[in-house]
């Protein structure tokens, strides 16, 4: 068998991705080689990134392609196991080299949906931002996103770079009101559902985190699912978490399920420190009369659970038809800095910083999480 009978077996070999043979569209290095005695054939193919998803088939079909030319000639080659991969871009660094420029990792967590923990993770980077800060914002809900819309980013279209120094290509977030976001929201369809098994889930996050340009920053927020979910190991499996933000209604039934979200981080095995507790929802104000409050979730529900668990109670935010407009309008509420709900913002912000840093001082460097089956 020669090299120009290998070529020829090769160039019947479709990539999936361009529907071109893998010959013409460069990707068989000039490595071929055949042993003297006819027996074996060995070459290098050339994918453009480390995770092709054709990766696979393509090895197989190139080698099924080479051992049907062989038998045409009455010859028997061995190929499998033969055919090296390599990549014209670097792979994605080890999960101990992501994010070398991010100080501080927030996540923000709720036990349950429809307790308003998105409006407050994002009322805090923007905060965090109005304060001085450099800050990043990542939505890992991956089945419900909302940052697009409540950063006034629905429009916005993301692009990826190609980064020299790295020799890859990278996500670039969008910006607004000084917050670097990325989202899944802005790579699907407003309105289309994500069905998606977790393993599917928990690879776009790896990108959203390991493929993006996040740069230096001074805190990097997660907006995590409400519950506990596969989404939360892949992201303490992922990075190395400094600390957890846990949302609640006063009411017992979310009472209930922020106590699961405390005991997930708190778990010996995953071992994140919890900085505190919001209380969402805290009473109602209506506009008509704001020196009135009425507990229609019950009162002090938070408050209580964070003194019984020795955890900070990091704020207090009222409902007010502001907060729900700010967000649907994607103008999050914290920018109105003399309305007491902006004022409650910014408090939550400064109150973050001040944990964030405490826990810094008083407690090791966060670990990545190692589970083992």
């Amino acid at each position: 068998m020669t090299k120009e009978q290998v070529l020829e077996a090769l160039s019947g070999v479709r990539y999936p991705g361009t529907g071109k043979n893998i010959v013409e569209s460069g990707m068989v290095s000039d490595d071929i080689v055949i042993s003297a005695d006819n027996q074996s054939v060995s070459l290098s193919l050339l994918f453009d990134k480390p995770t092709d998803p054709f990766m696979k088939s393509v090895v197989r079909a190139a080698e099924a392609a080479i051992e049907m030319t062989a038998s045409k000639i009455s010859e028997t080659v061995h190929v499998r196991g033969n055919i090296s991969v390599h990549s014209r871009q670097a792979a994605r660094p080890e999960p101990e080299k992501l994010l070398p420029g991010v100080k501080n990792i927030i996540a923000v967590a709720s036990g349950k949906g429809g307790v308003g923990k998105s409006t407050v993770a994002v009322n805090l980077a923007v905060g965090l931002a109005a304060l001085g800060y450099k800050v990043g914002f990542l939505d890992a809900d991956i089945f419900g996103p909302s940052a697009p819309k409540m950063f006034h980013l629905e429009s916005t279209q993301v692009y990826m770079r190609h980064d020299e120094e790295q020799n890859r290509d990278l996500i670039i977030p969008a910006t607004n009101y000084g917050v670097s976001v990325l989202s899944l929201g802005f790579f699907v369809e407003p309105g289309n559902a994500t069905v998606w098994r977790g393993s599917m889930a928990g690879s776009a996050l790896k990108q959203l985190i390991g493929d993006a340009d996040w740069g230096d920053l001074d805190y990097f927020i997660i907006d995590t699912p409400p519950g506990t979910s596969d989404i939360h190991l892949t992201l303490v499996q992922t990075i190395a978490i400094t600390g957890a933000v846990i949302v609640s209604t006063p009411q017992q039934v979310a009472l209930a399920d922020a106590r699961k979200g405390i005991d997930m981080f708190q778990n010996e095995k995953i071992n994140v420190p919890v900085l505190g507790l919001v209380e969402n929802m805290a009473w109602f104000t209506p506009a008509e009369l704001p020196d009135n409050r009425y507990y229609i979730f019950g009162r002090e529900g938070v408050a209580d659970l964070a003194k019984e668990l020795n955890i900070p109670l990091l704020a207090q935010i009222p409902v007010v038809q502001s907060i729900c407009e700010a967000g649907d309008n994607g103008i999050p509420a914290v920018l109105n800095y003399d309305s007491p709900v902006g004022q409650s913002y910014l408090s939550l912000a400064q109150s973050v910083v001040t944990q964030c840093n405490r826990r810094n001082e008083e407690k090791p460097a966060t670990q990545r999480v190692e589970m083992k089956a």
